[in-house]
């Protein structure tokens, strides 16, 4: 039988032996705390930030994001083109077809199936770009993956130039659909990535402006042409695709990386760095990119809680998959609310009666509109007005208004109603760029959690391509004289389906503004209404975390002690 020394011995060999382990687990606890308590002072700030405070605390990444943004102007300018031309005499007589009419005059139109594939040509380069940017931004991060897209733009766009067949343009459109694809995407991840809560709206929804001034830039462009008799008329518009990847390269390549691509990554240190480079600490003594970095790691590390991996299958699991589901209609709904319609304007105003100028000219006003309409849009989100109000309000006007345009249809005088349905269509890009247009952005960006978001995104803008494909293969055919020659019914038909998209709008889409992306995953959740979203209260550092991301935080930590200490 042991001694009372003995056991007093042994119990105090045990008791050593153990504290390692009680030490490592209090040190495990300390970096918790320090990591919540450091996340809900950034979280705190976030929140009580105002608008002017971010526009003084975070300029660079303002700067930074409205760059990279500016890549999507060049598939804004392209689609412009392409569904432009079609109204473009010399074009028609380069790749179209001769149609006799009854009083024996002879005019040049591309057939309605060419139409279709050219302009889903771009669609379907886009749905390819879009599965690889899936991969590709999240594996080599974003800075890099848009500079090798901005070389592919450079290199397609001599097929472009050269074209001689409508088979060429068909493959330059393809192809080019691929880097656009990855920037429909990596531009409104990146925006919402380098940005504060209360800059998020407005960066986000600032990609759309950028796709309107592309589209401005290329009717401008096809206006100053219309009097050119020669093939230049149309190869200068193509020959200046290249005007845009250069300039975009040489500022792009000085870019800091996604701090929240980092954090997912594992390099803390280098997204503190990152997020020195996006803020201007003289301008804000209150600003600390420690509390920042914990916040990205909470949320980071609450996500791989309630979001077990980080595949495309993984989008449609539990949480995500309603989360996925929201995303891919909110863009699709740009195209079924009646969209795709107004991107054949020019076309459609010239088949309605208008003389060619007449038809350029109010697409001009159109796409200057779509510009315009991303300001108006910011002004209301700065009035407190929601993302889903926009939305809800946006599609009931537009639907009014393709009922107008589909009666306009029944007015015997044609030049009047020719006049109408331009003005009608104007108004209606207005209300469009108020709301829809410009909203979807900001709600595809916050909806989608972070550490899905590129891949919840890119299902969303593919499934928004698939409608534009089926909607680019009917709206041809619906305005085309040569087919089924709808002209103004053809909104009687949009407006059914605008009308659905309201109701879905109504009962599924929640309201994002105001929300840290950890509150968002912990609505998501708890599977919270999305008519009660606004209203509803979370504290998310109730929740237990644990993962990898904070494992990386604690070493990090442990680095710094040791660089300290010698």
């Amino acid at each position: 039988m042991a001694s009372v020394s003995e056991k007093s011995m042994g119990e105090d060999f045990v008791e050593t032996a153990q504290s390692p382990g009680a030490a490592q687990k209090e040190a495990e606890h300390e970096t918790m705390r320090d990591v919540i308590r450091n996340a809900r002072l950034a979280t705190e700030k976030e929140h009580n930030m105002t608008l002017l405070q971010g526009l003084k605390l975070y300029p660079k990444a303002i700067a930074w994001s409205v760059l990279i943004s500016t890549c999507i102007a060049m598939e804004g300018y392209d689609i412009s083109l392409v569904n432009n031309f079609y109204a473009f005499p010399q074009f028609n007589q380069k790749y179209g077809v001769p149609i006799t009419a009854a009083d024996g005059s002879v005019s040049y139109q591309v057939p309605a199936a060419w139409q279709a594939g050219l302009s889903n040509g771009a669609v379907v380069g886009e749905i390819i770009g879009l599965m690889i940017n899936g991969w590709v931004s999240e594996r080599f991060g974003y800075r890099f993956t848009v500079i090798s897209c901005l070389v592919l733009v450079a290199a397609f766009t001599t097929i472009f130039f050269t074209a001689q067949t409508v088979v060429h343009l068909q493959v330059a459109e393809i192809l080019c659909g691929i880097p656009w694809g990855v920037f429909q995407t990596l531009t409104i991840t990146y925006a919402s990535e380098v940005c504060p809560v209360a800059l998020r709206g407005y960066l986000t929804t600032y990609v759309n402006f950028c796709w309107g001034i592309g589209q401005m830039i290329g009717i401008g462009v096809i206006m100053g042409n219309l009097k050119r008799t020669d093939e230049w008329a149309y190869r200068i518009p193509y020959a200046l695709q290249w005007m845009w990847p250069v300039p975009l390269i040489a500022g792009i390549m000085f870019a800091p990386e996604s701090p929240w691509w980092l954090v997912r990554k594992g390099r803390l240190e280098d997204a503190k760095r990152s997020l020195l480079r996006l803020t201007s600490l003289d301008r804000d003594s209150d600003f600390d990119a420690d509390e920042t970095v914990a916040m990205m790691v909470h949320t980071s590390a609450l996500e791989q809680k309630i979001t077990k991996g980080a595949s495309f299958l993984d989008c449609f699991k539990g949480v995500d998959r309603r989360r996925t589901e929201i995303v891919c209609m909110c863009w699709a709904i740009q195209n079924l609310s009646g969209n795709s319609f107004s991107n054949y304007s020019t076309y459609f105003l010239q088949q309605a009666g208008l003389s060619d100028d007449k038809a350029y000219a109010f697409a001009m006003g159109q796409y200057a509109i779509n510009c315009v309409g991303v300001f108006g849009a910011w002004t209301l989100i700065t009035l407190g007005i929601g993302r889903r109000t926009l939305y809800l309000y946006g599609l009931a006007a537009l639907f009014t208004m393709l009922m107008i345009l589909g009666f306009l249809g029944l007015a015997s005088d044609r030049n009047a109603a020719s006049l109408a349905t331009g003005s009608i269509m104007l108004v209606w890009a207005l209300c469009y760029q108020l709301t829809v247009g410009t909203v979807c952005y900001s709600l595809v960006a916050e909806i989608s959690t972070r550490r899905l978001q590129i891949k919840t995104v890119v299902l969303g803008r593919i499934l928004y391509n698939i409608v534009g494909i089926v909607c680019g293969v009917l709206t041809p055919y619906m305005l085309n004289p040569s087919a089924w020659n709808w002209g103004n019914y053809a909104g009687f038909f949009w407006a059914g389906s605008c009308f659905l998209c309201f109701i879905y709008t109504f009962f599924r889409v929640p309201e994002p503004a105001g929300r840290t992306f950890a509150e968002l995953d912990l609505l998501f959740e708890q599977n919270i209404g999305a008519r009660k979203f606004a209203s509803t209260s979370v504290d998310v550092f109730a929740e237990h975390i644990e993962g990898d991301v904070v494992k990386n935080y604690r070493d990090q930590i442990a680095i710094s002690s040791v660089k300290t200490e010698f």
